[in-house]
């Protein structure tokens, strides 16, 4: 039996593993070890264990993905989630859908302090789900704002997947960072649009709001003014070359304890909280992630990526077309098994290829986090949707399938939008 397909094997192996609900880590880390074996011996599998657990759990960019999860949990223990709905719900409620377009802004804001779609969703269901329908909201727009609101977290800087990308890609971490700013805020817009279009074709899904004064308009941007103080500082700081990834994720962790103090938030039942959510998550990240790398080393032993690089570049099809195949792949993967282990698992195959190509690996980068978005809200298993049927179970998951659809479409507009004009990703990083 030739070594690529012991590769393909232990794959499957792996994806039946994930099917019945076996833990992510270990499902991508017993194929790979067991892999490492059958194809070598215990010297390869210690020596592949040495450089990946024990170099990378000592790697000093491994803690900025500690400090980003740490951030986002003091902020959600602040309470600025709903200081962000009500600001916004004051700016745009008047509007017809004023509250969905409050939703998807206030999600875009959090998303600058949290780094995690699924802490925004969580957030932002638990918040708007009741006000939307109390005013009449259909349960399709409502469910629709939050998941999309929501998966913006994974995208706009501080992204935790972002610095997962870099370390298993070799590849820049501020960089990264500083290249999903435009295609988030981007995003944002479309999602906004839609909510717009949604409810000119369906006016009876929303309802117009009450009217604000300027003043008392102004006066509410006050409750935002921390995190636009904090990302400012954050990003601004790695974007001018202030400090490193890990530095700025260090600072973005003291300015939410900043934050908390003065907002008289932090108390000890607060502080443990927050160690033992940060801890938990950031854990469950690390395990996938060198987990990932065992399995990423046994798939590259195996000699698949460059055996199906040769198959697919022999193809003599023009980029574009293999550019399109590769989406369509990860659509389908994250429709239908867990989206993260999807990436991940497929990371040592697609990214020679997409070098290979031609294309940036650090524009690519961002076209995978907008895939992960669209993963995570896709039916029938996209995380959001669970996580948002968890926190508001009255909105239905029918309704909440509906909604996802709808705004899945500006997901992939903009995967149109910057494979079309790559600059809306690589503009920023390329002066940091």
């Amino acid at each position: 039996m030739s070594s690529e397909m012991i590769g393909i094997i232990f794959i499957i192996i792996m994806f039946l593993l994930l099917a019945i609900r076996v833990p992510v880590a270990i499902a991508m880390a017993v194929p790979g070890i067991v892999g490492i074996l059958y194809m070598r011996d215990w010297v390869v599998l210690v020596n592949v264990i040495d450089l990946t657990i024990m170099k990378n759990s000592l790697s000093y960019t491994m803690t900025t993905i500690a400090m980003f999860v740490l951030m986002g949990e003091l902020m959600n223990y602040s309470g600025i989630s709903n200081s962000l709905y009500d600001t916004f719900k004051v700016w745009f409620g008047k509007l017809r859908g004023g509250m969905a377009l409050a939703t998807v802004t206030a999600g875009a804001m959090f998303a600058a302090s949290s780094g995690s779609s699924i802490a925004t969703t969580a957030s932002l269901g638990t918040i708007a789900s009741k006000e939307m329908i109390k005013n009449n909201y259909s349960k399709a727009l409502t469910s629709g704002s939050i998941i999309a609101g929501g998966s913006l977290g994974i995208l706009i800087p501080p992204s935790t997947f972002m610095v997962m990308y870099g370390v298993l890609a070799q590849q820049h971490i501020g960089k990264l960072l500083i290249a999903g700013l435009m295609p988030g805020l981007l995003l944002t817009l479309l999602y906004i649009t839609t909510v717009v279009i949604y409810v000119k074709i369906n006016p009876n899904a929303a309802v117009k709001g009450e009217g604000s004064t300027w003043s008392n308009r102004f006066k509410s941007l006050s409750s935002i003014l921390p995190i636009v103080i904090l990302f400012t500082f954050v990003i601004g700081g790695l974007f001018i070359g202030l400090f490193g990834p890990t530095e700025a994720a260090s600072m973005g962790a003291l300015g939410a304890v900043i934050i908390a103090l003065i907002k008289r938030k932090l108390t000890f039942k607060v502080i443990f909280g927050v160690l033992e959510k940060t801890i938990k998550t950031v854990g469950t990240l690390f395990g996938i992630l060198l987990a990932a790398l065992i399995l990423n080393s046994f798939i590259v032993q195996s000699g698949l990526p460059a055996y199906l690089n040769d198959f697919l570049t022999g193809l003599t099809l023009a980029p574009v077309y293999i550019f399109m195949i590769i989406v369509l792949m990860y659509i389908i993967l994250g429709a239908f098994m867990d989206a993260m282990a999807a990436m991940l698992v497929t990371f040592p195959i697609v990214l020679p290829l997409i070098e290979t190509l031609g294309y940036d690996l650090i524009w690519f980068g961002v076209v995978m986090c907008i895939l992960m978005e669209l993963a995570l809200i896709s039916p029938p298993i996209g995380m959001s949707i669970f996580v948002l049927n968890g926190v508001a179970p009255d909105l239905g998951l029918r309704h909440i399938y509906k909604g996802a659809l709808a705004f899945s479409i500006p997901i992939l507009v903009l995967i149109i939008l910057i494979y079309i004009f790559p600059d809306i990703v690589l503009l920023l990083p390329s002066h940091l």
